[in-house]
């Protein structure tokens, strides 16, 4: 399997991982798991910022799999351009979950321009 394959993968699954920060790396704790959204849409800081990112996470990954895969099926793209462009997408996604986690909010909006980019460079070197 090439390597953004393997970056979907990961990607699929990092908004998890702002999940468990947002329900348990801010010290409040999931209390009652009986309606874990409704508490997710109770957090305040930190663990609000995680809940946010883990939402804008799932937005994203979406479109960044569906890029992988029109790369990878139109003959346009090389599968190491494809696989650079993957690397660095989750890159940025992984600098983008720490600057919501650290409050850097202007600098957080920049890294989503890149990732957004990113995922247009896929259709771009497809062509």
């Amino acid at each position: 399997m090439i390597v953004a394959f393997w970056c979907v993968l990961i990607a699929i699954f990092l908004p998890y991982l702002c999940t468990y920060v947002a329900k348990f790396g801010g010290g409040f704790g999931l209390r009652d798991n009986h309606d874990p959204r409704a508490f997710l849409e109770t957090l305040e800081g930190f663990a609000r910022r995680a809940h946010s990112a883990q939402l804008n996470s799932f937005e994203i990954t979406p479109a960044f799999a569906a890029a992988v895969i029109i790369a990878y099926i139109s003959e346009g793209a090389d599968l190491v351009t494809i696989n650079v462009l993957a690397v660095l997408f989750i890159t940025s996604r992984l600098l983008y979950i720490i600057c919501y986690l650290a409050d850097w909010a202007t600098l957080r909006s920049l890294v989503w321009f890149v990732s957004m980019g990113i995922v247009a460079s896929f259709f771009f070197v497809s062509i």
